[in-house]
């Protein structure tokens, strides 16, 4: 029999106990780390957490919600600086889409994972409000490498300040944990 698995665990207190993330240095959550850049499996327990690949937040980020993930996509092993956990509530997501800045134009309600690939509204969406929940924003409807994190109270009303006008093809909200 093998010992178990040490990893570092990072927690958050919050009076609900909501998450953990247990990091490990290798692959298949083996060996224990030293932390910065050092990062190749992972598993959470509760909401989801964002790794950032720059300290502060920043930077290309990947999310983790509940589950296990014994190794990282190809070219992010490694390279995670800063981890943040999603406290929002995440149930019953909403999300308006607008065809022009500053929430102009037609508009299109949002509750669940959307595909606009193919549709009339991809590449149009030039500004948003997220009404609950936290949203994934690709660029690409393949679901690889979200560009932006969409979260309530954080309204975006021009695309062009984010590096993302008329690029929305796909976007899907972040799944809580089962505990929540």
């Amino acid at each position: 029999s093998h010992p178990a698995p040490r990893g570092r665990n990072l927690h958050s207190r919050s009076p609900s106990e909501m998450g953990k993330i247990i990091v490990y240095e290798h692959v298949n959550f083996q060996v224990p780390l030293g932390w910065n850049d050092m990062v190749s499996s992972v598993k959470v327990i509760g909401q989801p957490w964002v790794a950032y690949k720059h300290i502060e937040y920043k930077g290309p980020f990947m999310v983790f919600e509940e589950g296990e993930y014994e190794s990282l996509p190809k070219g992010t092993n490694d390279k995670i600086s800063s981890l943040q956990l999603i406290t929002d509530d995440l149930r019953n997501p909403q999300i308006t889409l607008y065809q022009h800045v500053e929430y102009k134009g037609r508009s299109r309600i949002v509750t669940e994972a959307s595909n606009l690939a193919g549709e009339k509204d991809n590449d149009i969406v030039s500004s948003h409000k997220v009404q609950r929940g936290v949203w994934l924003l690709f660029e690409n409807s393949d679901e690889i490498g979200p560009r932006y994190l969409a979260r309530a109270h954080e309204d975006v009303p021009n695309y062009k300040e984010i590096d993302f006008n008329d690029r929305l093809s796909f976007l899907r909200p972040l799944r809580p944990g089962r505990d929540s």
